[in-house]
């Protein structure tokens, strides 16, 4: 026969090492058993996290590294400025609706690089008549129309200061400058901190901020208006914005180190800017030798014919009507004769839904 086994005399030392007495003791374990736990002596939970790389705390946009890169494209910047100047200073001079015509070309033309392609001819209906959206395109024409808005009218992205400026240029609800969102909070901070450097300068920090801080879809055409209104405050009112995309987006294309990014700005708004006086000397000189050439046309409908032209790059015969105020057979019969004198041409190439320009 086996031994029975003896149970451990509790008094015995080495039995009560030698665990419990059976499986269905529902005695504690001794807390030097939880390995689990925490070291008493060590109370930051922290220490347990992984490591992980802490963010870096400094200035993400320094304004002495871009007051450096200023220093180092002064020539450049100059170069820009009186180019820059003699467009503000031909708007001024000019009919008004040439600031509508190079907002509506600059949009389009931002499109091509913000992924929305909006055609001119397109974006003309929809400014003007509010129609031609479809379901797949009907957001990227509400940013391209308030992009228009903001280009052609109102107020600046730090009329007031930043913080309400911003708040209201970017169409956002709030009571005050508590409740503005974190993200245009976080620019007007950035925007403070480098008021101190060229506007052309700050508006390429504000569009490259932008798009950092913004996880917003529309955040890139964003960007881009607020920078290209904030640059135009070196000028004195003829142009309300700095022309960015009309030549390319070379100036929104930065990449690289922060000079590299500053010299694009900086060249592609030149290149965009002498694009944009480049068209209003041939939208100028349409303009005369169209109103010379429809002199012996009789009745109002001319005259306010060559203005819609001349305000907007492509029209329709709707479109047309809604503008002068004419009747559909007056702007039909005087498209025809503008179109027989070689003033304007027809774009699409159909029979219906014709959209015509002037022929520059």
């Amino acid at each position: 026969m086996k031994p029975i086994p003896q149970e451990p005399d509790p008094e015995d030392d080495e039995a009560l090492d030698a665990g419990p007495r059976s499986i269905y003791d529902t005695d504690p374990p001794d807390e030097e058993d939880l390995w689990f736990l925490p070291p008493a002596d060590k109370e930051d939970p922290e220490e347990f996290l992984p490591s992980v790389p802490r963010p870096d705390q400094s200035l993400l946009f320094d304004p002495r590294d871009w007051r450096a890169a200023q220093s180092e494209l002064s020539a450049e910047l100059a170069d820009l400025a009186v180019t820059f100047g003699a467009l503000d200073e031909r708007l001024r001079a000019g009919p008004k609706g040439w600031g509508h015509r190079l907002a509506l070309m600059e949009v389009s033309d931002l499109g091509w690089w913000t992924g929305d392609r909006i055609s001119v001819d397109r974006l003309a209906l929809w400014i003007g008549l509010r129609i031609g959206a479809t379901g797949d395109d009907v957001q990227a024409l509400y940013r391209a129309g308030w992009a228009v808005r903001r280009l052609s009218s109102g107020a600046g992205p730090s009329e007031g200061g930043w913080d309400p400026g911003l708040t209201a240029f970017l169409d956002r609800q709030a009571q005050g400058i508590e409740d503005a969102p974190e993200t245009v909070i976080d620019l007007a901070e950035v925007m403070r901190n480098v008021a101190a450097l060229h506007p052309v300068t700050q508006a390429a920090i504000g569009f490259h901020a932008w798009r950092a801080l913004s996880p917003g879809i529309g955040q890139d055409t964003e960007a881009a208006v607020i920078a290209a209104r904030h640059a135009a405050s070196m000028g004195r009112g003829g142009a309300l914005f700095m022309p960015l995309s009309l030549s390319g987006p070379g100036a929104l294309r930065g990449a690289g180190s922060l000079d590299e990014k500053l010299s694009a700005w900086i060249g592609g708004a030149g290149q965009a800017s002498l694009a944009a006086l480049l068209h209003l000397d041939r939208i100028s000189a349409w303009e005369g030798r169209a109103r010379e050439a429809v002199s012996d046309l009789s009745g109002r409908t001319p005259p306010v014919l060559i203005d819609a032209l001349t305000a907007w790059p492509m029209v329709s015969a709707p479109l047309a009507e809604e503008l002068t105020q004419a009747s559909r057979a007056a702007i039909q019969r005087n498209l025809d004769k503008f179109s027989d004198r070689g003033l304007i041409r027809e774009v699409t190439g159909q029979g219906r839904y014709r959209v015509w320009t002037a022929a520059l």
